[in-house]
């Protein structure tokens, strides 16, 4: 039997969340997620919010990590105060995340950060954020689409040789980039759309749209086939 490489995913908290007769505080996670893992080729295991002093035991055990897609990441996080379009912060989350980033850095798990995860481990690094964009968020609940050209050369352009159309839905992007980080994709109007870090022992990539929505799984395919070794 194949064995088929471990993948944490993390996840949502959100108070409120109907179960049939029942509406419970909930750690919640778009189906899409695991569903793009398990199509290419590994096992998903939801991370909720912990203890971040836990991080590294919960990272050591996986063969891949994702940092989902989700709210914004609180500006204080980046030394900036809140704009008025800036939402509200999920500071469990932030610590969370930002802990299982630094400890698959540190043991060099591959990682795939997606939307807020390509934000979160911008943060992590030491960069920040703008606050918000236009364009690239058709309406509010609404995914929209738009190309992404890969830079040749990068780790981004070896999975997506070509420019493609992506699922996208943020209003936040990368500013000043974390110490390390490259660009690997641009959107048309010169927003940053994938940012990876050569420099770190295992294989790290993130990027701003939301491939769990779509069908192209080549992205996640080089996480599974990087945490698979």
């Amino acid at each position: 039997m194949v064995v088929r490489p471990l993948i944490g995913v993390s996840t949502y908290l959100e108070s409120g969340a109907r179960f049939g007769v029942w509406e419970l505080d909930a750690a919640l996670l778009p189906v899409g997620y695991p569903r793009l893992v398990q199509r290419a080729g590994g096992l998903a295991a939801m991370l909720p919010p912990d203890d971040p002093e836990q991080a590294a035991a919960a990272v050591a055990r996986l063969d891949g990590l994702v940092i989902a897609g989700g709210q914004d990441v609180e500006p204080v996080r980046y030394g900036a105060e809140r704009e008025a379009r800036t939402g509200p912060p999920a500071r469990e989350r932030d610590a969370w995340e930002l802990a299982l980033i630094d400890a698959a850095l540190a043991a060099g798990v591959p990682l795939l950060g997606i939307c807020r995860g390509l934000q979160l481990l911008n943060v992590a690094l030491g960069g920040t954020l703008v606050q918000h964009i236009d364009g690239h968020a058709d309406a509010v609940g609404v995914f929209g689409s738009h190309d992404v050209k890969p830079v040749p050369g990068s780790l981004y352009a070896g999975l997506v040789p070509e420019a493609m159309s992506v699922p996208t839905y943020h209003h936040q992007s990368v500013d000043r980039l974390g110490e390390g980080l490259v660009v690997s994709a641009y959107a048309a109007d010169g927003t940053v759309e994938a940012v990876e870090l050569p420099s770190a022992a295992g294989w790290v990539l993130g990027v701003q749209w939301h491939p769990e929505m779509g069908d192209d799984v080549r992205v996640m395919g080089g996480l599974v086939g990087a945490a698979g070794g």
